[in-house]
C-alpha cells in the first residue's frame, strides 16, 4: 500500500501563507529585538503580532473550528508549525507557542462545555493567555512527575490548594492556571493527581520571581508560583477527579511534537543562514561551500532536518489514529531536541565569527534550542523509557515463548 506524504490542498496554502507572513511581518521584528519578547514589548506586543495574523488569515491553526481556529489534526499542524517557528516569535503571533497551544488542546479534549467556554474559547482566541503549573522545586514534581507535592484537600463546596510551583512558562501575565495537584495518594506514588482551573486573580496566587532562563522569546516568562491556601469551587476540576496524571498525556504527547514542529523551523532558518553565508564566503582559494569539511557539515544537517521530520510524520500519524504514541512521541522528541542543536551549532561553525555574533541570527538560535533537551522531559528520562519498554517488551516475550 502506497505511503500518501501529500499535503491537502487547504493545508498547502496554509503553509504558503504562514511562509510569507513570518517572513515578511515577524522576522524583521524578531531581528530588531534580538528574538526577546519582552524587549519587544510583552504582551502588547503580542497583541499586536496576533491581530497582523488574523488579518493574514494564518491565526490558530490548531483550535477547533467553533473557536476561530482551522482545526488541524496533528499531521496537518506539522509544516504550518515549522513555517511558523522559521522566526523565534513566530508561535506566538500565530497563537501556537508553548504553554497555550497544549492548553487548548487539552481543554478541546477534557474539558465540559461550561469550562470550554469560561477559559478555552478566550484562550483560542487570543484574548487571554494561559499557564500550566505542574513542576515543582525538588523534591516535587519534575522529570518525575509522581513525586507531586502539591496538595489539594477537601473543603466547604470545593477544594484548598497549597504548594510551590517553578519553571512555569508564561505565569508572568497568564489569564488562568491549570493547576496539577494531589488529590490522594503520597509524592512516589504513580495516582492521586488531580487537574484544577483557576483565575489568575483568585485570591491565593502569587506569581513570583522569573527564572533566568537561556531563552528569550516566550511572554510571560518562566516563574515561579505559589499557591496558599487557594479555594476553588468543584467545578473547577478539570476531568474528574484523581485522573489528573492520566489526562496530562492527553496534553504531553501532543505539545512534545509542536515542540519539535516549531524548534525544526528555528533551527530550518539557522541552516538557510549559513548555507547562504558558504555560498558566497571565499576562503582557501575557493568559496567555502566547496570545502569538503563544509560540506560535511551542510550534508549532515540536511539528514537531521529530514530524519526529524520523518520522525515526527510516523509520531503525528499515532496521535492522529488516537493511540497512545508514548514511544513514537519519545522516539521523536529525543531524537529531535538533539538533532535541531545539531544543525543550530554547525551552521554556527559554517559562519565561523559571524556565527557567534549579534550580526546573524545564530547566537540566538542556540539560545532558544539548547533547552529543548530539558524541556517536556530531558533527552535522559525519554531513554529510560524507551529502553524500559523495550526490554519489557522482551521480557513478555520470553515468558510467552515458555
Amino acid at each position: 500500500m502506497a505511503i500518501e506524504l501529500s499535503l491537502p490542498p487547504e493545508v498547502h496554502e496554509l503553509t504558503e501563507r504562514t511562509r510569507d507572513f513570518i517572513r515578511e511581518r515577524v522576522l524583521p521584528l524578531e531581528d530588531a529585538h534580538d528574538g526577546d519578547i519582552a524587549a519587544a514589548g510583552g504582551d502588547r506586543f503580542r497583541v499586536e503580532l496576533q491581530q497582523a495574523a488574523r488579518e493574514a488569515g494564518v491565526f490558530a491553526p490548531h483550535a477547533p473550528v467553533e473557536y476561530g481556529g482551522h482545526g488541524l489534526g496533528m499531521s496537518d499542524r506539522a509544516p504550518v508549525f515549522e513555517e511558523a517557528g522559521y522566526s523565534l516569535f513566530g508561535p506566538t503571533a500565530l497563537n501556537i507557542a508553548a504553554p497555550d497551544e497544549g492548553n487548548v488542546h487539552m481543554l478541546a479534549h477534557i474539558a465540559n462545555p461550561e469550562q470550554k467556554q469560561q477559559y478555552l474559547a478566550p484562550l483560542a482566541h487570543g484574548d487571554v493567555r494561559s499557564a500550566f503549573a505542574m513542576t515543582e522545586p525538588a523534591p516535587g514534581a519534575g522529570s518525575d512527575p509522581s513525586a507531586l507535592a502539591t496538595r489539594a484537600v477537601r473543603a466547604d463546596g470545593g477544594w484548598r490548594i497549597n504548594g510551590r510551583k517553578w519553571f512555569i512558562t508564561g505565569a508572568d501575565g497568564a489569564g488562568f492556571f491549570i493547576i496539577m495537584a494531589r488529590t490522594s495518594g503520597e509524592p512516589g506514588q504513580r495516582g492521586g493527581a488531580t487537574m484544577f482551573l483557576a483565575p489568575a486573580d483568585t485570591p491565593g496566587i502569587r506569581v513570583g520571581r522569573h527564572l533566568d532562563t537561556l531563552d528569550r522569546s516566550m511572554v510571560g516568562g518562566h516563574c515561579e508560583v505559589f499557591f496558599e491556601d487557594l479555594l476553588v469551587p468543584d467545578a473547577a476540576v478539570l476531568g474528574e477527579v484523581d485522573r489528573g496524571f492520566e489526562y496530562a498525556q492527553v496534553r504531553l504527547g501532543p505539545a512534545r511534537m509542536t515542540h519539535v514542529m516549531r524548534w525544526l523551523g528555528a533551527a530550518r532558518r539557522g541552516h538557510d543562514v549559513a548555507v547562504a553565508h558558504v555560498a558566497r564566503r571565499e576562503g582557501f582559494g575557493s568559496r567555502l561551500g566547496d570545502l569538503g569539511m563544509v560540506q560535511k557539515m551542510i550534508a549532515d544537517n540536511e539528514i537531521d532536518i529530514a530524519a526529524t521530520r520523518a520522525l515526527l510524520t510516523r509520531a503525528c500519524w499515532e496521535l492522529d489514529r488516537g493511540e497512545p504514541a508514548a514511544n513514537a512521541t519519545s522516539i521523536a522528541k529525543t531524537f529531535a531536541a538533539e538533532a535541531i542543536f545539531r544543525i543550530v551549532d554547525r551552521s554556527m561553525q559554517m559562519c565561523g565569527g559571524l556565527g557567534v555574533s549579534g550580526d546573524l541570527p545564530l547566537a540566538r538560535l542556540s539560545r532558544e534550542v539548547r533547552p529543548f533537551r530539558i524541556y517536556d522531559g530531558p533527552s535522559e528520562v525519554h531513554r529510560w523509557a524507551i529502553a524500559k519498554r523495550a526490554v519489557g517488551a522482551a521480557k513478555r516475550a520470553l515468558r510467552d515463548a515458555e
